[in-house]
């Protein structure tokens, strides 16, 4: 069963599918997150994802796996009509970064508590504060930590190139410090080192975003790419990358990196996108890397989706991002 958030018991849980662990000796103990925001994004909708993941059994499903849940409660922002829009180029900042600090916090106690943070989004600004609180937490420990950002977009826009204001495509330009007045780290620098930190599966990317993209640092894998070369190769090299020299590595999975013909319900759905086999193929090797410090599902969108379609989609990844195999 579900539990409060405690500290991590000491031995793993019981019964169950067979699942390996994240990390040689790490207790058996998921810390789970739901961020509920949407002012990040262009459309509302994304806010309701954390609880159309649970309407399809995320946390018996993950308990079956033999992990002890361990709820860390709910982040949620005000909506637009209580929100101060502010500028246009960033638009709702101000609430924006206010859940991004309380979202770094609960990750921060999920941590500290010795859980596997697992975060449901909610839209992708939210990740501003989930994985740089794991980047601080091992930072306090002398270590760095590499970054996977699983999505159609690079989300490498700043305020002042921006098409649309929306907060939810910068967000990997705050982590990496290209967009550092959005950030609120108060002169800790960037979260992640761009060179330890990779893009699997991008195909659409702004204009004014590309000349930034390329002289990141970052490493981007497209579409085409993941076509030409396969998805086991891509994600291999992105691993090796944000495990080199690292504590481990942190993921951000957008369910809009899928096709839509599979993964209907999210806010920018763009054609052509991995597989459902070629995601389930990338959580299984995240899984069996042993290097994941932490996990997140964002931009579930269930006014868009299709029966709950998509929200069984990404609790079928979870499964796999957690050790699910198929035998």
């Amino acid at each position: 069963m579900s539990q409060g958030l405690t500290q991590a018991p000491g031995d793993p849980g019981e019964g169950g599918e067979e699942a390996d662990p994240y990390r040689p000796g790490q207790d058996r103990s998921v810390g789970l997150l739901s961020v509920s925001i949407d002012l990040g994004a262009g459309r509302r909708g994304v806010d309701m994802g954390p609880s159309a993941l649970r309407l399809a059994d995320l946390v018996p499903r993950i308990e079956a796996l033999g992990y002890t849940v361990v709820e860390a409660g709910a982040v949620h922002a005000a909506g637009p009509e209580v929100s101060d829009a502010g500028e246009s180029r960033a638009r709702f900042l101000p609430e924006i970064q206010s859940v991004c600090d309380q979202t770094r916090n609960r990750v921060l106690e999920i941590l500290e508590a010795g859980h596997f943070p697992l975060v449901l989004g909610g839209d992708h600004s939210l990740t501003m504060g989930s994985a740089s609180a794991v980047a601080e937490f091992h930072r306090r420990r002398g270590e760095s930590v590499g970054l996977i950002w699983v999505d159609a977009h690079t989300d490498m826009n700043t305020p002042e190139i921006t098409p649309s204001g929306n907060i939810h495509g910068m967000s990997l330009a705050v982590l990496t410090g290209l967009a550092p007045e959005l950030s609120g780290l108060d002169g800790l620098g960037p979260p992640f080192d761009p060179a330890h930190v990779s893009v699997l599966g991008a195909r659409e990317i702004d204009p004014a975003e590309r000349e930034g993209v390329r002289g990141a640092g970052i490493r981007v894998f497209t579409m085409s790419e993941v076509d030409e070369r396969g998805a086991s190769v891509c994600v291999q090299e992105a691993i090796e990358r944000a495990s080199r020299g690292t504590a481990g590595m942190y993921v951000s999975f957008d369910l809009d990196v899928i096709d839509p013909m599979t993964a209907p319900g999210v806010g920018t759905p763009v054609t052509g996108g991995l597989s459902y086999r070629e995601a389930h193929l990338i959580c299984e090797k995240l899984a069996a890397s042993g290097s994941l410090l932490g996990f997140e599902l964002v931009e579930l969108n269930p006014v868009l989706d299709l029966g709950n379609r998509t929200a069984q989609v990404g609790v079928g990844l979870l499964e796999s991002a957690l050790g699910k195999r198929i035998l």
